[in-house]
């Protein structure tokens, strides 16, 4: 556990948060959060990826008054910076997601609730009133669990559903059940588990009163499902909240995903949690805003946001936002809520410079032309 009165005095940089997060956070913490799978190949790609993109500024602009709002889905944010949903946030501070949601909240931005959350729906909701929120949800074989999900985050006022889509099946890391292995941790330690998971299911209370490794069995096996497109438009059917698709890679999903009448979808490799050698998101970004350009559908890119310029990039190439999902824990672990607005500050003060030094006064004032490849040079 973090030791939660480490203040972030003298952290400027987001890579100065994660150095001092590697320090504060358990190793077993650490290992959980900078996990990945595969050779993490795709994890690794996801950050240095951006370097692939160079600038084209625009020059002798009045770029003296400028403004970071934008909005997200019709709701008004301060800046096109929010954080994605990640699961087990009471690794790096006790209060967990609601510590994270109130950061968000005070930073006037978009928190993503993780149905692998620590802490109930409804204690987020309560943490963060006045606060943007959006709910994140699995396809599970039972449908009770989704519907409960559903049903809780619209009487707690979250304003839209996140499902993501590119989980079909649990990767192999994540059943390693050993006493060393901090995922099998993570669904066996009741401080930890998914709370929002344990529903009133008969099946649900054989499995954590017969012990930790039935429980932990358990949860695995609500992924094996078979999930296609017609789960969406079921999930569409059973609420009136928008709904976002978190993990398209593609051109062709992102048709798909505006032809089942989604609102938006985040181009995400599931932070190289999910299929090692994907791309890295922003490398498709580009593919997937053509390929629902005019189609009402907002795009937005979750994936090795660690800088100003990233944020730039990814907008001059279609995002309507970024979202970053690690970086927030990292400030979460060294000053709880407070540590997640200063990264998200950070960021914030980053791309405010950036704009201003690319010509652009606000995220509806850049130009696609401002980015380029590499190679096309």
């Amino acid at each position: 556990m973090a030791n939660s009165g480490e203040k972030s005095l003298g952290l400027l940089t987001l890579e100065d948060y994660r150095l001092r997060a590697k320090e504060v956070l358990s190793p077993e913490a650490w290992a959980f959060y900078d996990d990945a799978t595969g050779r993490k190949v795709t994890y690794r790609a996801s950050s240095v990826a951006f370097d692939r993109y160079v600038f084209r500024p625009r020059i002798l602009r009045d770029v003296t008054k400028r403004s970071l709002s934008t909005t997200i889905l019709g709701q008004p944010i301060s800046m096109p910076i929010c954080i994605a949903p990640s699961a087990n946030h009471r690794y790096a501070h006790p209060e967990a997601e609601a510590a994270t949601a109130r950061g968000a909240t005070d930073a006037d931005t978009l928190f993503i609730l993780s149905s692998l959350a620590n802490v109930s729906i409804a204690e987020v909701g309560r943490s963060s009133r006045s606060g943007l929120k959006w709910m994140q949800l699995y396809l599970m074989k039972n449908q009770e669990h989704t519907l409960h999900i559903v049903r809780e985050a619209e009487k707690a006022g979250f304003q839209a559903l996140v499902l993501t889509v590119d989980l079909p099946v649990i990767s192999y890391y994540s059943f390693l059940i050993n006493e060393d292995n901090a995922t099998s941790r993570y669904y066996n330690d009741p401080s930890l588990r998914p709370v929002n998971l344990a529903i009133d299911l008969p099946e649900v209370h054989k499995a954590i009163h017969s012990g930790d490794t039935n429980i932990h069995y358990y949860l695995g096996t609500q992924w094996q499902r078979p999930m296609t497109w017609a789960d969406v438009r079921w999930l569409k059917s059973m609420t009136s909240l928008p709904i976002v698709l978190k993990g398209i890679l593609t051109g062709e999903s992102a048709r798909e995903a505006s032809d089942a009448g989604v609102a938006g979808v985040i181009v995400s490799a599931h932070g190289g949690r999910a299929l090692d050698g994907v791309p890295a998101p922003i490398d498709v970004l580009s593919e997937v805003v053509l390929a629902v350009k005019g189609q009402g559908l907002e795009v937005y890119l979750d994936g090795g946001v660690r800088c100003g310029t990233d944020v730039l990039k990814a907008l001059a190439m279609g995002a309507r936002a970024v979202f970053i999902g690690r970086p927030a824990v990292w400030g979460l672990a060294c000053d709880g809520a407070s540590g997640v607005t200063k990264v998200l500050s950070i960021l914030r003060n980053e791309f405010d410079s950036c704009l201003g030094l690319a010509g652009c006064t606000g995220p509806h004032d850049i130009p696609e032309s401002l980015v380029i490849r590499k190679s096309y040079l």
